[in-house]
């Protein structure tokens, strides 16, 4: 009963069992923090919410969009896509396939390549994915690829202090040419190469394995207007070099190449259209004494190519 009388007592001061809060209780608690940091203040919501929006906002990036995914199907075509380093995200094998000497090395290539998903799937499923094509029990998906921006070769050649050194292709729609630029302009120190989004050649597995891997490393950026973006880059300081057989220079009296340079490539039946051939600044002919009326574009490309790493030594 006395200890209820102490606790209902008025006496003032510490009471029992308090454990010195009431000496606490007189320490300071330090400089008042900012608005932006005291819970439930107006300012410490405002911020929080601003954080929560930078979080939840798309990130805005300037590349050059994604291709469509793509199969490539056949035991062969994917045996020889695994071969070449072709990117891919899942190889599709046919439930009770026959296990012949392609399978056993596609599995294999898979396996040491790592990252590839392994799937087991029936007939009819892959039958379905490839729209009835002869996949022969073997499917392999090839990612979408990323296309640069055309401006993103140039910031790529500032960076390594150098003169921009690009080729675009104008009508160019075998995958196999592309690769074979993509390739030559790795070989000779290029910034990387430019295709119309539409009517040309885009970076399929075909592509993919004519460049012997070197797709991994020579960005391709995708212009939705092919002119627009040479006008921009004689803006940026570059010279439009388009090659044709009717050309007024000649690729070995060419100083233009040992500058910042863009080189237009044509289809070889075609060449170059109209519009993309009264961009150029110039127009050069690569000599060809053995009576040849033209090149393909990928041996057209390595040929100016070639001059062009002479010239800048």
């Amino acid at each position: 009963m006395a200890a209820n009388n102490r606790r209902l007592s008025g006496k003032k001061g510490a009471q029992v069992g308090s454990g010195g809060q009431r000496r606490r209780g007189l320490e300071g608690k330090g400089p008042t923090p900012p608005a932006e940091m005291r819970k439930g203040h107006a300012k410490q919501r405002a911020a929080a919410a601003k954080v929560r929006r930078a979080q939840t906002r798309a990130p805005q990036r300037r590349g050059g969009g994604r291709s469509a995914s793509e199969m490539v199907v056949g035991r062969n075509p994917v045996v020889e896509a695994l071969r070449g380093g072709v990117p891919a995200s899942t190889l599709y094998v046919q439930q009770f396939i026959d296990n012949d000497e392609r399978v056993r090395e596609a599995l294999q290539l898979a396996a040491e390549r790592g990252g590839i998903n392994l799937m087991e799937a029936p007939r009819p499923e892959l039958d379905r994915m490839t729209n009835g094509l002869n996949h022969q029990g073997l499917v392999l998906q090839v990612p979408p690829y990323e296309y640069a921006h055309p401006e993103d070769l140039l910031d790529a050649a500032a960076e390594e202090g150098e003169d921009p050194l690009v080729v675009a292709l104008d009508g160019v729609t075998d995958p196999r040419n592309l690769g074979a630029v993509v390739r030559s302009v790795c070989a000779f120190g290029g910034h990387g190469v430019v295709v119309p989004e539409r009517r040309s050649a885009g970076m399929t597995a075909g592509a993919w394995k004519t460049s012997a891997g070197t797709a991994a490393r020579t960005p391709v950026a995708r212009a939705t207007n092919l002119t627009r973006v040479l006008e921009s880059y004689k803006k940026a300081g570059l010279t439009v070099v388009g090659l044709a057989a009717d050309g007024e220079a000649e690729l070995g009296d060419l100083e233009a190449l040992s500058g910042p340079v863009v080189i237009v490539v044509g289809s070889e039946g075609k060449g170059l259209s109209r519009l993309v051939g009264e961009t150029c600044d110039i127009r050069v002919r690569i000599p060809m004494p053995g009576g040849a009326e033209s090149l393909n574009a990928g041996v057209a490309a390595g040929v100016v190519l070639y001059e062009t790493a002479r010239m800048r030594g």
